[in-house]
């Protein structure tokens, strides 16, 4: 749809981005059925300058991830925002280093890119031709995205205060350069802020998987990282 695209994560005058556009779509990876905590503090940051903004709401998901996309909508108080479409979209997860969650291969990964892409391109044109969908608004996927959401408070708790670094880290900074929320330091060694988001960036980055999150199994495969422009 030609529209310009920005990281949260990118040196943007936000505040300026968001005045300038009545419509606004956000995209962001469902974890547990809920918004990453990096998106929900951005989403907090510029809440008031977001009141009376049509939005659409996309996210990825591996599976069943439930209300998904109305997660983020009841970020915001009623009537502040106007959710204009939602849509979910099946892609990969992010672990590496679970067993309960296997990780995607490169055949497969391909498939799932492709058939996002098609799903796009549908969402696109319903969204010119001015149709409405909520995706993950309906009552059983708000039953599975409130079960799935406790299990994810516990884990984010946790996964705040139970990075690790094993001995076999070489120092090297890939994974302080790689954090989104600044909460690994490299000192005599890497230590951390007790800040982390779950985007397990750091764990697949690693040329030594020397880092973990959560779960502290031995680091047997990562995936492969590619800088998307």
């Amino acid at each position: 749809m030609d529209a310009t695209c920005h990281s949260i994560e990118s040196d943007v005058n936000f505040a300026q981005e968001i005045l300038l556009h009545n419509i606004i779509a956000f995209c962001y990876p469902v974890y547990m059925s809920r918004v990453p905590r990096i998106m929900r503090e951005f989403i907090s940051q510029y809440m008031q300058i977001l009141k009376d903004k049509k939005l659409i709401i996309l996210c990825t998901q591996l599976a069943l991830s439930g209300d998904g996309t109305r997660a983020f909508a009841v970020l915001f108080p009623e009537n502040h925002v106007d959710v204009i479409y939602t849509e979910h979209f099946f892609m990969p997860n992010n672990v590496s280093n679970m067993m309960i969650l296997p990780m995607a291969s490169d055949k497969s990964m391909k498939k799932y890119a492709l058939r996002s892409q098609r799903k796009m391109q549908i969402v696109c044109e319903n969204i010119k031709a001015g149709k409405i969908k909520k995706r993950g608004f309906n009552l059983f996927s708000r039953f599975l995205g409130l079960f799935q959401g406790v299990f994810l408070g516990t884990m984010e708790k946790q996964a705040k205060k139970t990075v690790k670094v094993a001995n076999n880290c070489t120092k090297c900074g890939i994974c302080v350069v790689a954090c989104p929320m600044d909460n690994l330091v490299l000192n005599t060694t890497v230590t951390h802020k007790r800040n982390c988001t779950m985007c397990y960036r750091c764990i697949n980055k690693c040329p030594h998987g020397a880092i973990t999150v959560f779960w502290h199994g031995k680091v047997k495969a990562r995936y492969s990282w590619k800088e998307v422009s």
